[in-house]
């Protein structure tokens, strides 16, 4: 049985956990997808019982260089479960308003309510990862980022909030091919960006900068699991997986049916 992989903290090298071409113990697509969607059904279940239930929240945090199938993920692995439960945002480069604010401000305001699942496409480790490449921020302050991102993960798991975060390794050769199939498709061109290939030139910075990241953050409350995403049928069933196995472990129950009425007796007129 293929595991997710947690990050673990003590590792000298973060990413090395996770080789990005991995598919575990599966030799093929097929045989993955019965058991990934047996995972998206169950996923289905349990939110059902997480918006009934009302009193906890799910953010998941999606991660990972340009291609590496955040949008992809999104689509296949939370296409059955009911949009009113759901919430998704993307964060891309800061607005002129959002700069205004402090860094945590426009990720904060975009969290699930309690009974809903958040789902963050990129999200506030955007604002270490990239002025950290581009050497933009001082040590002393990419440190006090760092902690303020534990603090606010920690105030919200306080309040009934279950983090999860994921990075979706893929390798530098397979994001090539990512790319260059959106610029030869006519219908995908409209996902290329110049940027794309601007920050290409900077992977193995990047690589150091979420080593450091998910070292310094990857916590009890609010773990990493690095996920390899060369293969996005791999990908998907890992993602599932992790989001099926949290689900269960937050057990959401359906509330109390109204006392004092025998249902086995009411009709409606």
């Amino acid at each position: 049985m293929s595991k997710p992989i947690i990050a673990n903290s003590r590792k000298r090298s973060i990413l090395s956990q996770a080789d990005p071409d991995s598919t575990g113990h599966f030799r093929h697509k097929e045989e993955a997808l019965a058991e990934t969607q047996d995972l998206l059904e169950k996923i289905d279940h349990l939110q059902e019982r997480l918006y009934a239930e009302g009193k906890q929240s799910l953010l998941i945090i999606l991660q990972g260089m340009d291609s590496c199938g955040k949008d992809g993920t999104i689509r296949h692995v939370f296409r059955g479960i009911s949009p009113q439960g759901c919430l998704v945002a993307s964060f891309a480069e800061p607005t002129p308003e959002e700069q205004r604010h402090d860094f945590l401000w426009r990720t904060h305001q975009k969290t699930p309510a309690k009974g809903q699942i958040g789902i963050h496409n990129r999200s506030h480790y955007e604002d270490v990862l990239v002025p950290r490449v581009h050497g933009t921020i001082t040590p002393k302050d990419l440190k006090g980022r760092f902690d303020a991102i534990k603090q606010v993960e920690r105030l919200l798991t306080n309040y009934g909030m279950t983090i999860v975060k994921f990075f979706l390794a893929i390798s530098k050769d397979e994001q090539r091919k990512r790319l260059q199939a959106r610029i030869d498709n006519p219908h995908k061109r409209w996902k290329f960006k110049p940027s794309d290939l601007k920050e290409r030139q900077h992977w193995d910075d990047y690589m150091q900068a979420y080593d450091e990241a998910i070292r310094v953050t990857t916590t009890r409350h609010a773990p990493w699991y690095l996920i390899p995403a060369n293969h996005e049928w791999y990908r998907n069933l890992m993602v599932a997986k992790v989001i099926c196995q949290t689900l269960e472990k937050m057990n959401p129950k359906y509330p109390a049916t109204c006392e004092g009425l025998d249902f086995s007796n009411l009709r409606i007129p």
